[in-house]
């Protein structure tokens, strides 16, 4: 699992500073940081804060997060079905497609 590789996609893809999700997500700049590096180990409800932040559903961003040996069970074609779906939450704007999950 590589939350910190997950996090930072995921604000990139936002056009997110560092310091404008920490906002949102109620960290510290410098606790951001540390967890985008794997520095540090977040609780789940820290986890979760940040999901809502970067407004990526709970389940889309730990697939984000896990690595392909966490994944290697799955049907190659649902992976990529997966990921692909994963990917539009982080391009989606309006949020639509949230309430499809």
């Amino acid at each position: 699992m590589n939350l910190g590789r997950a996090i930072k996609l995921c604000r990139n893809q936002k056009n997110l500073k560092q310091h404008e999700l920490a906002s949102k997500a109620g960290l510290s700049v410098s606790y951001l940081s540390m967890l985008e590096q794997n520095k540090r180990d977040p609780s789940l409800s820290t986890v979760k804060g940040l999901a809502v932040a970067l407004g990526v559903p709970f389940s889309v961003f730990m697939f984000l997060a896990a690595d392909k040996d966490e994944v290697s069970g799955l049907d190659p074609d649902l992976a990529e079905k997966l990921a692909f779906t994963a990917l539009s939450f982080l391009h989606e704007e309006n949020g639509e497609q949230q309430a499809l999950l």
